[in-house]
């Protein structure tokens, strides 16, 4: 049977509170017991004293236990006396014990008296003579006495003996102990009910985010990646619920960059194909003759769609981190240079002016995959023959900023509206979507080059070039 979350918290802290409150009722009732029990025998010792102190001033004033012996009425005094600070009252067998023989002592309890546990401290001494002969009590019970010195005159005169038994409890002292239990029991009986009513309340008050947060995962297992959760408060329950919101904000966003994603691919395949297929169409018509420019469009078509797939292909390894980075150290301005050297020519053909201005004291080396970093120099190049006018100009700086190297390609008009440029590095991406594919791609290059400085560690950056263009500002790590 499944048990939800609220009936498992329910049970949980109705058990602990039961536990605790079980233990405290245990744990004050033993407590109670031992404290009443070291009472009574504490009382009880003050008792003995105060008889054997009495019996001693009975000697010293008859000079002996002559007239004591036989004298019940007389013995049942002094016990009383020994007691008489404690305000107790006679009880019902007192005056009963004074009309029994001599030879019995202690005197029978009476039969509504026979439940008690203990016996009365009156009933459980014995009076015994120096040479321990009796004077009062049962013989039979001299081997179990306690016996106590009575002194007088630096000598032992008697004995007191205290028969076996716990200490005594007086009625008025069981009713106590009684009424204890029974207040405890009830106490622990409402402090659990008490519990059970607050386990239920923390189990709904637990329960109610829990349910909404299983609900929400639901919906978002199912697509709705709109579902939000309320945060009602700042503790681990509130940290949760903003991590789910955010947990479905990234989905939401990843399942609209998925779409557009496949709408972009699904627009630029389309367009290449579509021109193949009417070149090819007119051919087999004998609209467009099969001749050598013929061929060499159609070819230059599928380059360009090569290219596209090339760019996709490479992309989507960079997005999973299958791109293999074969990392050394090396001298990125090497690398450069000799991008720089094998792009000459277009740079010429198009009267396009670089320069570069290396700004480091010393040749600076940081750990980079060459063709990699070959790759993000040459796409940064290329968008700058590809989108700059003719005759325009490239200034390359590098510089190192604490422990980053820092390197800006700022070329010459056109500029990018600033609003565009946190835009320039998505997929398919164009400043103006009506340019030619034939001059300005399928809008990967940059999304590529920023996958490529993510894999280096470092940051890349759209600004506008203080010639009038674009500046792509890129920061690698310096590694000591």
């Amino acid at each position: 049977m499944h048990k939800s979350i609220r009936f498992k918290l329910f049970l949980t802290f109705l058990l602990m509170t039961s536990l605790v409150v079980s233990g405290m009722y245990l744990f004050m009732r033993w407590s109670l017991d031992r404290g009443f029990n070291d009472f009574i025998e504490t009382r009880q010792q003050e008792r003995i004293s105060t008889l054997i102190e009495g019996l001693s001033e009975y000697y010293a004033g008859d000079q002996g236990w002559h007239a004591l012996t036989g004298n019940k009425r007389k013995w049942m005094d002094l016990l009383w006396q020994a007691h008489e600070h404690r305000h107790y009252r006679p009880t019902p067998w007192f005056k009963q014990a004074l009309t029994e023989p001599p030879d019995v002592w202690p005197p029978a309890l009476p039969e509504s008296h026979a439940n008690w546990r203990f016996k009365p401290l009156e009933l459980s001494v014995m009076l015994l003579r120096a040479d321990k002969s009796i004077i009062f009590g049962r013989r039979e019970s001299l081997r179990q006495l306690t016996l106590h010195p009575i002194r007088y005159q630096a000598q032992t005169v008697g004995f007191l003996g205290v028969l076996p038994g716990r200490p005594v409890n007086q009625p008025l002292e069981l009713q106590f102990m009684e009424r204890q239990s029974q207040s405890f029991i009830w106490i622990a009986v409402f402090m659990v009910l008490l519990s059970a009513g607050l386990a239920l309340l923390l189990a709904y008050t637990l329960g109610r985010p829990l349910k909404r947060i299983t609900a929400a995962a639901k919906a978002l297992a199912v697509g709705r990646y709109d579902t939000r959760l309320p945060v009602e408060s700042g503790d681990e329950l509130g940290q949760l619920a903003r991590d789910f919101n955010e947990m479905a904000a990234a989905l939401e966003q990843s399942e609209q960059t998925r779409r557009r994603w496949v709408a972009d691919i699904s627009h630029e395949l389309r367009t290449p194909l579509a021109v193949l297929r009417g070149e090819l169409e007119a051919l087999q018509d004998g609209i467009r003759p099969l001749t050598q420019a013929a061929v060499d469009s159609l070819m230059n078509d599928v380059m360009r769609l090569h290219r596209l797939t090339d760019d996709l292909y490479q992309l989507s390894l960079s997005d999973q981190g299958a791109l293999s980075y074969r990392k050394i150290q090396i001298d990125p301005v090497v690398v450069l240079k000799q991008d720089l050297a094998a792009l000459a020519p277009e740079f010429v053909s198009k009267q396009f002016s670089v320069q570069l201005t290396n700004k480091l004291a010393t040749a600076m080396k940081i750990h980079a995959d060459p063709d990699r970093l070959s790759q993000l120099y040459r796409n940064l190049l290329n968008n700058s023959l590809n989108y700059t006018d003719r005759g325009g100009q490239l200034d390359i700086a590098v510089f190192q900023q604490t422990n980053r190297l820092i390197m800006v390609f700022a070329d010459s008009a056109p500029g990018v509206p600033a609003q565009e440029l946190p835009h320039l590095f998505d997929r398919f991406y164009r400043v103006e979507s009506s340019r030619s594919r034939h001059h300005g791609g399928a809008g990967l290059g940059l999304a590529i080059c920023s996958n490529i400085v993510q894999a280096h560690n470092g940051t890349i950056t759209a600004q506008v070039s203080h010639l009038g263009g674009l500046a792509i500002h890129i920061e690698l790590p310096i590694e000591s």
